[in-house]
């Protein structure tokens, strides 16, 4: 699987995480960040390859459609980039206007929290 579709996965589950059963969050997680093979996966629960192969499909088509009307990894990202143009910009004009660093890294750290 490529890295960045496991990126982008990662980063819907942590959005959309309590939307999701305990067992679409367990098998998510080890499969896309953990690593485990559908194999490792069914053994460790018991079930076939395939169920575990199902269930995860499901769930991602899942949270790509929650994505889709919700858009909180999308909004997310939006907001790093803009953050992110206010640091260079900060650092080009103002750099050493300290109470206008610590308001942008307070925006930052609320976007973290």
């Amino acid at each position: 699987m490529e890295l960045a579709k496991s990126m982008r996965l990662n980063m819907l589950c942590d959005f959309y995480e309590p939307l999701l059963t305990t067992k679409q969050n367990d098998y998510l997680q080890l499969y896309y960040a953990d690593d485990y093979s559908l194999g490792e996966i069914a053994e460790e629960y018991q079930v076939s390859r395939q169920a575990v192969y199902d269930n995860i499909k499901r769930s991602t088509q899942l949270l790509e459609n929650y994505e889709v009307k919700l858009h909180l990894y999308d909004d997310y990202q939006h907001r790093q980039q803009v953050a992110d143009h206010l640091n260079t910009y900060i650092q080009k004009k103002y750099p050493n206007d300290e109470n206008l660093i610590r308001l942008a890294t307070q925006l930052v750290t609320l976007e973290e929290e």
